[in-house]
This record gives C-alpha cells, structure tokens and sequence, in this order.
C-alpha cells in the first residue's frame, strides 16, 4: 500500500492531480482543501496517501495535512461513504470546521454539504462524534484552523475567485491568507480587494 508519495507535480486541476516519481505517474484524487495548498506545476510536492484497492482499480487519494487524512479515514468507516464521497464531504467544508461538526454531532451543518443526505449526515454525527472529539483534542495543542466557520465560505469563494482571474493557486492562497489576517468580519468583496492589493 501506498501511505505517503512524493515527487514533481506533473498536472493539476480541481480534485486530481497527476504526479511524476522516478518516470512513473501516479494519478491521485484530492479534496480541495488539498488542492488549494498545492504548489506550481512542475515543482515538488508530498502527500499524505490512501489506497483504496477494488476489484477493478486501484486508486489513489492524497492529502497535504494528516489532519485531513485522519478525517477521511473516519468518514470512509461509516456505512455508505465511499472515498469519492469522503473525498467531496472534505472539498465541501474545510477540515477544521468538519472535525468541530462531528465532534459536536451537529448532523445540520453535515447535511448542508452537497452530496450529504439527512441519513448519511446522521450516521456521521451519530458514529464518529467521539473519534473526532479525540482527534480535535490532540489537535489542540497546535495552532487554531485558519478559516472559522463562519468564514469559510467566503475563504473558499475568493480563492475560487483569484484562481478564475488567472492566479496560480499558490499565490492566490498565499493572498487571501494575507489579506484574512489583517481583515476582520470581512465580506467576499472586502477579501477579494484586499488580496488583490496584496498581489499587487
């Protein structure tokens, strides 16, 4: 099994990537969470890796945190979610507000993620709100997700936004989290100008 790949970035768009290590490419599937944290194509990059083996594929998932990996290994262990969906719960809400939802059993908020039924988004709150409680408890020690939950939306958008003008997604990360940090209850708009500035 493969846990852990690294090698030159050989392609990338939203949710797969292709990457190049000793002449082999290896094509892995990502949230966007991942996606957005990815550097410029032809650089190197490491991932954290699931396997997920069927009958009649193997597949790759990649993860730029362990956090996120932990989270995905969590949901694939519930009934019905497949990786791919695991996959999109974690490009629909950032990990660090997914893990606060599952720990405080808050089956709402999961069922607003697209692809989310109301059993599903039960079964999630019911089966691994105490795994996540322990997880979000050793990740106290480290620094405080960067997107809260009431921002995450607006995060998401101006990154989305920046990268649609025609920034690679690297500077368009590195700009919004700039202009996230010296901004306070900041609408989309106000994000977009400010990271706009910082890039300029």
């Amino acid at each position: 099994m493969i846990a852990h790949l690294t090698g030159i970035l050989k392609k990338k768009v939203p949710h797969s990537l292709v990457i190049d290590n000793n002449g082999i490419g290896y094509e892995v599937s990502v949230p966007l969470s991942t996606f957005y944290a990815l550097p410029e194509k032809d650089e190197k990059v490491s991932l954290h890796i699931y396997t997920h083996v069927r009958d009649d594929a193997l597949m790759l998932f990649g993860f730029h945190t362990p956090l996120e990996k932990d989270i995905f290994m969590l949901l694939i262990s519930v009934s019905g979610i497949g990786p791919k969906l695991a996959t999109n719960i974690l490009s629909g809400i950032g990990p660090g507000e997914l893990l606060d939802a599952m720990a405080h059993g808050d089956a709402a908020r999961m069922q607003s993620i697209p692809g989310v039924g109301r059993k599903i988004a039960e079964r999630i709150a019911l089966e691994l709100r105490e795994k996540a409680v322990k997880i979000r408890g050793e990740q106290q020690p480290s620094a405080a997700p960067l997107i809260t939950r009431e921002d995450e939306r607006v995060y998401n958008d101006a990154l989305s936004a920046l990268v649609n003008l025609g920034y690679s997604s690297k500077s368009a990360k590195e700009a919004v989290d700039r202009a996230r940090a010296v901004a306070k209850d900041v609408t989309l708009e106000k994000l977009i100008k400010e990271a706009l500035r910082v890039l300029a």
